[in-house]
């Protein structure tokens, strides 16, 4: 599956920046392929990390140029968790998905729900057209609720 999807976005991303008429870099190219391998949320100091561990030396400034590139090509979905954490997912794992982050340790969990998907699939908005959603659901994980229990007692 992950050669088929860096295929795609390989294509996509290609015309995107013919489109633009920039510069078609192996850099480019080996951090989305790596952004196609990764099947969670991630941000630039891990992408940077696994990087070196592949022994690929780019700057963080390439890194986040190339980020930049890969969400205005619509291939790549910025995700705001909180004020201080901004993490990136491959758009097509990001398809219609909830996110249940955790105010306290930070922790962010995805679910799907199969309602609220075919609620948002049945949503008419007048003068919009839909292409994907994401919910964030802030709250309190159980590790943190059982923190909080111990240390009252």
């Amino acid at each position: 599956m992950e050669a088929k999807i860096y295929s795609d976005m390989r294509k996509k991303f290609t015309g995107y920046l013919e489109q633009k008429k920039l510069r078609k870099t192996e850099e480019r190219y080996t951090i989305l392929e790596l952004i196609c391998a990764l099947t969670n949320h991630f941000d630039i100091f891990t992408l940077h990390e696994k990087l070196e561990e592949q022994n690929f030396h780019v700057s963080k400034a390439t890194l986040y140029n190339t980020i930049d590139l890969l969400v205005e090509a619509g291939l790549v979905v910025r995700h705001q968790i909180t004020p201080q954490s901004v993490q990136y997912e491959l758009r097509v794992l990001a398809d219609t998905h909830q996110h249940l982050i955790c105010t306290k340790c930070g922790d962010v969990r995805e679910i799907r729900d199969q309602a609220l998907k075919a609620d948002m699939k049945n949503l008419k908005v007048s003068r919009f057209t839909p292409e994907y959603y994401c919910l964030y659901v802030y709250g309190i994980c159980s590790k943190c609720t059982f923190k909080m229990r111990q240390q009252k007692k």
